[in-house]
């Protein structure tokens, strides 16, 4: 027995093309700046930390599997017959985890859940036309990226799925991609939840670049004060909404569904069903989320040429929709004469909460008396709405 044969996550790399080991090498050095980044918080730690070491091990521990196969004992996202399936789910340690419940759909559905108990609906009931309008207008990613990915030879399926990364909304991408381009499904979503972390540190950037000093630090004037939206309207707009949503898109009626059940619990105040949703639901789902995409990102999975046009189409989707976001918020602001804060727009990028976190901190470094973060909220929940309607609309045409 060499050396090679004992150490085989080494030996492999000889066995490999050259491309392949030294995409394994980047890959696991990638994985130790995920890690970094997200611990520094520089980067969403829930989804950085379990992603950069998954990353790192399934790229390291690759061995010989016999009959001159090359692989891993964590994961194969690319079985096809029935009989591999349950071979291997008998054997990497991840296989049931991600085709139980990553790739039917069911994690997105789980966190989707999580999200509403995070929302408070009221902040869109309280300022329904700006937070609707900022949403509409930041949905320019996920509209005008679909021709530009045909223009660069994506098929329908895909151009749609890789479109909705514009949302900003993870498990949106998640579902879209699985129901659109399954094929694509693995680096469709390793490149969503990349740039996603990303938003949270590129688009303070593009505010300040779009947005005068001192327009970002104005106060919103409170022409009335607003009544205080009471949990029995919240849920009664949450139902109804649910089901006319299921109604006109019943593709996207798991996300509807687990969206606006998160929403009516916390509305309710059902403690129980808080804490198991809102913690244990989000928190299980979030790490397996980050653990999954970090094993998925094996360096033979990832080098295709297709996989590049995903990474630009992924980052123009994002910029298109933080631009459009902005211009919805000079929109509001122009209706408005002036007596509103167009940073705000940023918000309608449904990353929740992080984008509407981003437009409260660019107003505040603007000046600390500047308060827009309900309002940001407000467009940020919108913004779910918005994506999913969209996710609804391309799988309805392009299934």
């Amino acid at each position: 027995m060499s050396i090679l044969d004992l150490f085989q996550g080494i030996g492999t790399m000889f066995a490999q093309s050259p491309q392949i080991a030294i995409a394994r090498v980047v890959l696991i050095f990638l994985g130790f700046l995920l890690v970094y980044l997200g611990v520094k918080g520089t980067l969403e730690p829930l989804i950085m930390v379990p992603m950069g070491l998954g990353m790192s091990a399934v790229n390291a521990g690759v061995l010989f599997l016999g009959e001159n196969q090359i692989g891993n004992l964590i994961i194969d996202p690319l079985l096809s017959t029935t009989d591999e399936l349950m071979t291997y789910m008998q054997i990497n340690f991840l296989q049931p985890i991600y085709n139980l419940t990553f790739s039917n759909g069911l994690i997105a559905c789980l966190v989707f859940m999580g999200i509403g108990i995070l929302c408070d609906i009221g902040y869109v009931l309280e300022h329904p036309f700006i937070s609707m309008t900022i949403a509409l207008f930041a949905e320019l990613g996920t509209v005008a990226t679909y021709p530009i990915a045909r223009a660069m030879g994506l098929d329908a399926g895909s151009s749609a799925a890789v479109s909705i990364i514009g949302g900003a909304d993870g498990p949106m991408v998640l579902f879209a991609s699985l129901k659109l381009a399954p094929e694509l499904f693995v680096p469709i979503s390793i490149v969503a939840y990349l740039y996603l972390s990303l938003t949270y540190g590129g688009y303070p950037y593009l505010i300040k670049l779009l947005i005068p000093k001192e327009m970002r630090g104005k106060q919103i004037s409170k022409e009335k004060k607003v009544s205080k939206i009471r949990p029995k309207e919240k849920i009664v707009f949450a139902v109804i909404t649910n089901a006319l949503l299921c109604l006109l898109f019943p593709v996207a009626a798991p996300l509807f569904l687990s969206f606006f059940v998160g929403i009516v619990i916390r509305e309710t105040g059902i403690s129980a069903y808080i804490k198991m949703i809102g913690e244990n639901f989000l928190y299980f789902a979030t790490f397996f989320l980050g653990l999954m995409l970090g094993v998925l990102c094996d360096a033979s999975t990832l080098l295709d040429a297709t996989v590049v046009k995903l990474l630009i189409l992924g980052m123009l989707s994002l910029l298109l929709s933080g631009i459009g976001g902005i211009i919805g918020g000079y929109v509001v602001y122009f209706f408005k004469k002036g007596k509103f804060n167009p940073t705000v727009g940023i918000a309608g990028v449904s990353c929740v909460p992080s984008t509407a976190k981003v437009a409260q901190k660019a107003a505040a470094k603007a000046n600390p008396a500047a308060f827009i973060l309900d309002y940001a909220l407000g467009a940020n929940i919108c913004g779910v709405i918005t994506t999913a309607i969209l996710t609804g609309i391309y799988i309805t045409l392009l299934s």
